[in-house]
C-alpha cells in the first residue's frame, strides 16, 4: 500500500511561502497597472519579505513577472476545470469559456486584469486556458463537431476574441457582460462550423456559479 509523501520541513514551507508572497505581489502590480518597472525593493516590501529573499527565488524581475502571469493563467485554467467538470461537448466548453470569462471580470478582477494586461504575450502558453482550449478544439474537429480547421489557427481566433471581450468588460462596464459574451460565443461557434440554431442555443445554456 503506497504511503503519502512526508510533509515538507519548516524551511521548505517558509521558502515556498516567501516565493508565493513575491508572486502574489507581482500579480497585484500587474493587475493594477500592467507596469513592470517597480523596484525589487518595492516588490519585496509589498510581499512583506526581506530584500535579499528575492534572489533566493528569482534571477530577475522579468522572471518574477513571468512567474506571476503563469500563476494567474493556471488559476484561470483550474477555475474552468472545476466549474465545467463533466461537460463533454467541445462546443459547450468553448462557449462557456467566453461566458465565464466575462463574469470573472466581476468575481476575479485581479486575475482578469492580469490577463488583460499580459494575456496576449501568453496566447500560446502551455499553461492556463490555452492548452485546454486547444484540446477542446482538437476534440471538436476529430468528432466532426467543428469544421476541419487547423486547431492552432482557430486558437488564435479564440484567444484574440477572448482578450477583446475582457478588454470590453473593463472598458465598458455599463454594457451587459453576459449578453455580450453570449453573442460572441455564438459567433465563434458559427465560425467553427456549428449550425446557427445550435450555436445560439449552446451560447445561452445555464452556467455554473463562480462563487
Amino acid at each position: 500500500m503506497p504511503t503519502s509523501a512526508p510533509p515538507r520541513n519548516r524551511f521548505e514551507r517558509r521558502r515556498a511561502e516567501t516565493r508565493q508572497a513575491l508572486v502574489r505581489a507581482a500579480r497585484q502590480i500587474l493587475a493594477e497597472t500592467g507596469d513592470t518597472s517597480a523596484s525589487i525593493q518595492a516588490i519585496a516590501e509589498r510581499a512583506d519579505v526581506g530584500f535579499g529573499s528575492f534572489y533566493n527565488h528569482f534571477a530577475s524581475k522579468t522572471e518574477l513577472f513571468d512567474a506571476a502571469v503563469v500563476d494567474a493563467l493556471e488559476e484561470f485554467g483550474r477555475t474552468f476545470d472545476e466549474r465545467l467538470h463533466g461537460v463533454d461537448d467541445p462546443a459547450e466548453l468553448v462557449a462557456a469559456g467566453f461566458r465565464l470569462s466575462a463574469r470573472m471580470a466581476d468575481s476575479h478582477p485581479e486575475l482578469m486584469q492580469v490577463l488583460r494586461h499580459r494575456g496576449l504575450g501568453h496566447l500560446y502558453s502551455d499553461r492556463g486556458l490555452a492548452p485546454r482550449a486547444l484540446r477542446d478544439l482538437e476534440r471538436g474537429v476529430a468528432a466532426g463537431r467543428f469544421s476541419s480547421v487547423e486547431p492552432t489557427v482557430a486558437l488564435s481566433a479564440l484567444g484574440g476574441t477572448l482578450l477583446s471581450l475582457v478588454e470590453l468588460r473593463f472598458a465598458r462596464p455599463d454594457l451587459d457582460g453576459d449578453e455580450a459574451a453570449s453573442n460572441l460565443a455564438e459567433m465563434v461557434l458559427r465560425m467553427l462550423g456549428v449550425p446557427p440554431e445550435d450555436a445560439r442555443n449552446i451560447a445561452r445554456r445555464p452556467l455554473p456559479d463562480l462563487d
